[in-house]
């Protein structure tokens, strides 16, 4: 088969492997970083505080988002940005043997967290221009669930793996070679999308730097110039606040000591819970979400993705007041969580591609809503932790239920403005 099929006719060809490289880094910095830190003996709030502060260019990468639409294509940064991600894991893996290796390692996650950044937006932006909102629709779910495939292996099958060699080679090699294995895959996946992603657009063409920041400007003002915008960043803001509350203190209560709340499990047993079941139950979530949400419309089924997606966060209120011992009652806890968590994403995601990207700049403006996102994701994710240790487990996830009520009401609420689509069918 030609490379003209892959490209133009078959998104299934690059879909998921492009959302699985966008994922990875994200996940490894968010969730792996908090158990590799554990169990490196860094404290809860230390861990929770600095491994959110570093994703910090997740939310930044509007500042830079607008000079992508300028040079090169979407592919270029795509491969570029993924190539370098995986050299930087290959960096953070030596420095993790070093007398300050938090310090070092931060840094190197750092990069790894800018150069991520900055793939999502190429990414997306390739996502955008390569698809009609229909085929968006269609592959959504397919894109929230390979997403979550970097979880499968890096939050999951990874962790487990490095649990099991913290037994045989010690803590410091294990988590050595899991960090130069995610290099390793960054790389494969550069070279592997160089033949299978479509070019996603071309750069708009600028000949002086005073035609740059022109273009800059102009891309902020178009954004906040959309109908309903202020609606639309806090609805971005406020649906995942319940989730930042909790995406922190999750894995450190799953493995805290009983003797203070937690339910004690060892790495290896966190792995073997997040290493199928949940992250499955994720991607069915996701692709039943995705076409519901096609047949429905996303006006319709908002609120209901919303109930999906906040809800299930009272399995830690279960788990934290009866603590089982039981790894099948706390995998189904998870599982239950999780699917919701698919669900309910897609909401997110659609909203951001259908209600605040559409117009010249699409991947600028997907890039400053998810940006945004990010910011109400950060501050919550990064207090966690001094919450958790003022409340206590039980009552932290007391917290985090209430946490889910801006959600709510910010989803029944939030205005649509009416898109190409709705206006060519009318």
């Amino acid at each position: 088969m030609s490379k003209k099929f892959f490209e133009k006719s078959k998104p299934a060809f690059w879909v998921p492997t492009l959302y699985f490289a966008e994922g990875l880094p994200f996940v490894v910095i968010n969730v792996v970083s908090v158990l590799m830190y554990k169990a490196m003996k860094v404290s809860d709030a230390k861990i929770a505080f600095f491994t959110t502060i570093v994703i910090l260019p997740w939310t930044l990468k509007p500042l830079w988002g607008p000079f992508l639409e300028m040079f090169k294509t979407k592919k270029y940064f795509v491969l570029a940005t993924q190539f370098i991600g995986g050299i930087s894991f290959g960096l953070l893996a030596l420095t993790l043997q070093a007398h300050n290796f938090f310090g070092y390692s931060l840094a190197c996650f750092a990069i790894i967290a800018f150069n991520g950044a900055t793939h999502d937006i190429a990414a997306d932006g390739v996502y955008i221009n390569a698809l009609t909102s229909q085929e968006q629709s269609e592959y959504i779910g397919w894109q929230g669930a390979f997403y979550n495939v970097a979880k499968v292996l890096s939050q999951g099958a990874f962790v487990f793996i490095a649990g099991e060699l913290e037994q045989k080679v010690g803590i410091t090699p294990a988590w050595m070679i899991v960090m130069s294995v995610f290099g390793a895959i960054m790389v494969v996946l550069s070279f592997y999308h160089s033949k299978m992603l479509p070019v996603g657009g071309a750069s708009e063409t600028v000949k002086t730097a005073g035609e740059a920041f022109s273009t800059f400007g102009e891309v902020i003002k178009t954004f906040f110039e959309k109908k309903y915008i202020a609606w639309g960043i806090a609805f971005i803001i406020l649906y995942r606040f319940a989730e930042g509350q909790a995406m922190k203190i999750v894995p450190l209560f799953l493995k805290a000591d009983r003797t203070s709340g937690g339910l004690g499990l060892s790495t290896a047993q966190i792995g073997i819970i997040y290493g199928f079941f949940p992250p499955a139950a994720f991607i069915l979530g996701s692709i039943l979400a995705g076409y519901f949400t096609s047949k429905l419309g996303l006006r319709k089924s908002l609120f209901t993705l919303c109930i999906f997606f906040n809800i299930p966060f009272a399995v830690y209120v279960f788990l934290a007041f009866t603590e089982p011992a039981n790894l099948y009652i706390i995998s189904t806890a998870v599982v239950f969580e999780y699917f919701g968590y698919g669900i309910g994403f897609v909401g997110l995601t659609l909203f951001m591609m259908q209600q605040i990207a559409p117009g010249k700049f699409k991947m600028a403006h997907y890039a400053f809503a998810t940006g945004v996102m990010n910011l109400g994701l950060m501050i919550p994710s990064a207090l966690s932790g001094f919450v958790s240790d003022f409340l206590g487990y039980k009552h932290f996830f007391l917290w985090v239920m209430i946490a889910t009520i801006p959600s709510f009401l910010v989803a029944w609420f939030v205005p649509f403005r009416v898109t190409e689509e709705e206006k060519a069918a009318s």
